[in-house]
């Protein structure tokens, strides 16, 4: 059997497929802010003076990284709105995306943390700066730059889990990539087209975020 490859669509069909590359780069943006964010407040809890902090922190992160995400969305958008909490589509997905990253990136930051030799707090501490002055000036920096390749990682893999909201209609590049293939009958062009717009987002973003390096970190920790 011959097929024969019709890319005719593209033109008409490139705006949609932008429309979703968009909507995916934002929804990233916006979950691995929050998720990073979140991640550091989390890692710092669980080394923290209070043991239920601990334990809450530690349960929160066995749930979401033994649960599938796909499960985790459906309850937020679908299982919510049982309660009276109804969001829409995109807060749903920004909301499912940040608590599922932050899941495992506390972790990353946890093991960042760890690796800050001890005697430098305790040499800060010891100048009479603050504990929250230590952690935000002198340790987390320091870690956020030995976890920066894994904590990249984590953010390319936020951004293609991203294509599992389209279960609950975001229209982000895999929602679009269906919608489009739907009316052209040209799965295969649509979706090679599609797998090359995200190979080109993680390539372009992975190198975004190692330029950013050593603006955000500063030139003596890259």
């Amino acid at each position: 059997m011959r097929y024969s490859l019709d890319f005719n669509w593209l033109w008409d069909g490139m705006a949609a497929l932008a429309y979703g590359a968009g909507t995916t780069l934002a929804l990233t943006v916006s979950t691995s802010v929050l998720g990073i964010v979140l991640s550091i407040l989390g890692a710092a809890a669980r080394r923290g003076p209070y043991p239920w902090l601990r334990k809450v922190v530690g349960l929160y992160v066995e749930i979401m990284r033994n649960t599938p995400f796909l499960v985790q969305l459906f309850f937020i958008f679908f299982g919510l709105p049982s309660l009276g909490i109804r969001l829409d589509p995109i807060t749903a997905a920004v909301l499912a995306m940040t608590l599922n990253m932050a899941a495992y990136t506390i972790e990353v930051v946890g093991a960042g943390l760890d690796a800050i030799p001890r005697g430098q707090k305790e040499a800060a501490q010891a100048l009479g700066l603050r504990p929250r002055l230590v952690f935000f000036k002198i340790i987390l920096p320091q870690a956020i730059a030995i976890i920066f390749p894994a904590l990249t990682s984590q953010i390319i893999i936020m951004m293609l889990e991203s294509a599992v909201v389209s279960q609950i209609s975001v229209r982000e590049l895999a929602q679009e990539a269906d919608l489009l293939q739907s009316r052209t009958f040209r799965s295969f062009e649509t979706y090679l087209v599609a797998t090359l717009i995200y190979l080109s987002m993680s390539a372009a973003l992975r190198r975004l975020l190692f330029a950013g390096k050593r603006r955000f970190l500063g030139a003596g920790l890259a």
